[in-house]
């Protein structure tokens, strides 16, 4: 994660570098032209905003059951579904995320869904932990964050790295370096390491839906 912050830092960089180069190199006319383009472009990014936000985007989603979670997907580019179960702490932290993600990133329909309220849909999609992600593109299923493994394997990752592992799979459009923000509820506490029993449930044991042991999920 350290290495992809840093290329991702470093492409920008460079980039900046560029667009400085180009820049003193232009004449007034190239700059006029450039101020239109660039007006146009705020215009058009103002439109699809003001779209994004009239269809849902911006906030999370509640989705109270399978026909929702298909009737969101018509139209949509880009999409996050969060399988959840209630009170369940692994699935409160990746929620607080998922707020700033959807604040942050209006291009992208951020949703959640009870998985023991969807059980066709959860098998369907086989999410076998919690919390689980579920990443749409033009209606079709392309990946999955599954726990906290993509993220650090921890209950204490910054949002940064949820908004890095979203924008490499596709999801939202993010370069890096915008970590102003970081819903991170255990900041300073100590971290619980997740990895292991995430690794367990690979190897063949499944999570109990409607069970009330949260060590079924994570746990110290």
């Amino acid at each position: 994660m350290e290495q992809k912050i840093y290329e991702m830092a470093r492409a920008a960089e460079d980039a900046v570098d560029d667009e400085m180069h180009r820049l003193d190199k232009m004449d007034g006319d190239d700059l006029e032209e450039l101020r239109r383009k660039r007006l146009e472009s705020m215009q058009t990014a103002h439109a699809a905003r003001k779209s994004y936000l009239e269809r849902g985007h911006g906030v999370v989603n509640d989705l109270d059951d399978e026909r929702a979670f298909f009737d969101k997907m018509k139209g949509e580019d880009k999409m996050i579904v969060h399988f959840y179960r209630p009170s369940s702490w692994p699935c409160e932290v990746m929620a607080k995320h998922l707020e700033v993600v959807a604040q942050k990133h209006v291009e992208t329909l951020v949703c959640r869904i009870n998985a023991e309220k969807s059980p066709f849909l959860t098998e369907r999609l086989k999410i076998w932990m919690l919390p689980t992600l579920c990443l749409v593109r033009n209606t079709q299923v392309t990946d999955y964050i599954v726990g906290f493994d993509d993220v650090g394997g921890t209950d204490d990752f910054p949002t940064e790295h949820l908004r890095l592992v979203l924008a490499s799979k596709g999801l939202i459009n993010y370069e890096g370096g915008d970590n102003d923000v970081d819903a991170n509820p255990r900041a300073g506490k100590k971290p619980i390491n997740v990895v292991e029993k995430s690794n367990n449930l690979r190897r063949g044991s499944k999570m109990a839906l409607n069970s009330d042991d949260e060590s079924s999920d994570f746990d110290d």
